[in-house]
Order: C-alpha cells, then sequence, then structure tokens
C-alpha cells in the first residue's frame, strides 16, 4: 500500500500494515462501502415490524484494525493543524458539531477504511482536492 506524501490523513504504517493483513484480497468485497461494514464500522440495525432504529457500532470485525483506525481518526480530528488539504478533517469537524466526538471518529475511522480500499484497489495515491 502506497502512502500520501503529505501528511495531513496519514494513517502510519501500523495501521497499513494491520489493514493489508486483515483485508488480505481488496477483490473480496465488491465495494469499498463494504468494508467498513466488514469491520464493525457501522452501526448495528434493529428491525421489527414498524419499529426500525440503528443502534451502537456492530463491533463484528477485526479489533485490532478497528482500533488503529480509531486512533488514526481521532488523531487527525485532534493533533492535526488545519491546513492544505485538509478535507476529511473538516468534514469530521462539521460532524462532530452536529453529533458527539466518538461518532465523528468512528465516522472518519470508517471513511478512511473506505478510502484505502479504493487505493489499495486503484494502485494509485491519496491525492487532496481543496473546495
Amino acid at each position: 500500500m502506497k502512502t500520501c506524501p503529505a501528511r495531513q490523513w496519514d494513517v502510519g504504517p501500523v495501521s497499513a500494515v494491520t489493514y493489508v493483513a486483515t483485508i488480505d484480497d481488496p477483490s473480496r468485497f465488491s465495494r469499498s462501502r463494504s468494508v467498513g461494514a466488514y469491520l464493525g464500522l457501522t452501526s448495528r440495525r434493529y428491525q421489527s415490524g414498524d419499529m426500525d432504529y440503528g443502534g451502537r457500532i456492530s463491533k463484528r470485525g477485526d479489533a485490532m484494525l478497528r482500533s488503529t483506525l480509531y486512533e488514526a481518526a481521532s488523531s487527525l480530528l485532534n493533533r492535526v493543524k488545519p491546513g492544505k488539504g485538509s478535507g476529511l478533517q473538516s468534514w469530521a469537524r462539521v460532524l462532530k458539531a452536529r453529533t458527539s466526538h466518538k461518532k465523528a471518529v468512528v465516522a472518519l475511522a470508517r471513511k478512511l477504511a473506505v478510502l484505502m480500499h479504493a487505493i489499495w484497489m486503484n494502485g494509485t495515491t491519496f491525492q487532496t482536492k481543496e473546495a
């Protein structure tokens, strides 16, 4: 897996190795969005009759990868200074203003997992976009 030359969202070598070891073969997922559910970073659904609500995250996947992605997202949200190419960080800050800090970090961790899968499938590097 290639890393981003700009260290704005870089997940680091431990997270990248854990990701590659856990996912193993990226072609087993038809869409990159499926990786978030595989790792347990999506909300659990409770459906019965006319009741339908989402609960906490399912925590179904690999706990080590989930925790490393959570730490990378938390570091991106709290420690990295805003600057050029910080679109993910600003997205998470807007989400944090609407909801709680932990929900924003989990959403950012899921987004990082989806981005890493898409980058791995394409064989490209992360390119920042300015609004």
